[in-house]
């Protein structure tokens, strides 16, 4: 494992150990889910493995432990935001858009003025503590 994938200095275990903080939502014993401070979408949410694993095509697979936090995770978005929609993914290896070698898998709540695959990616902007705390509220009340 090369430096820039080992869990010392991965920024997901960071937030995992809550050396980094974080807009959690969601934990279990297998896995934690927390808003992404750049997202794509209102409620764009992280769901990752506790134990540090590079992708879903690294071993040891992890991506079926985490199966249930992003069927929990997935509903309370719907639920909380109001959400019309939902879209997963997740990306193995750089060449794919990999930038956190530490698996993890984007939930992005979608909304009817935004729809389509078209319009599931754009400008990053990261989000304000206000509009992270806003949507945390919503989804921990």
């Amino acid at each position: 494992m090369s430096p820039s994938t080992s869990s010392e200095n991965c920024i997901f275990c960071k937030i995992i150990a809550g050396e980094i903080p974080s807009w959690r939502i969601d934990e279990d014993d297998q896995s934690v889910s927390f808003l992404d401070v750049a997202p794509f979408h209102r409620g764009h949410t992280l769901v990752v493995p506790k134990r540090h694993v590079e992708s879903f095509i690294a071993d040891p697979p992890a991506l079926a432990e985490i199966t249930p936090a992003i069927d929990r995770v997935s509903r309370l978005l719907i639920t909380k935001l109001g959400a019309d929609g939902m879209n997963m993914f997740s990306s193995a290896g750089p060449v794919a858009g990999q930038e956190v070698f530490h698996l993890h898998v984007h939930l992005l709540p979608r909304y009817a003025d935004t729809p389509g695959l078209r319009n599931l990616f754009g400008p990053k902007p990261v989000a304000t503590d206000d509009e992270l705390e806003t949507v945390w509220r919503r989804l921990t009340s």
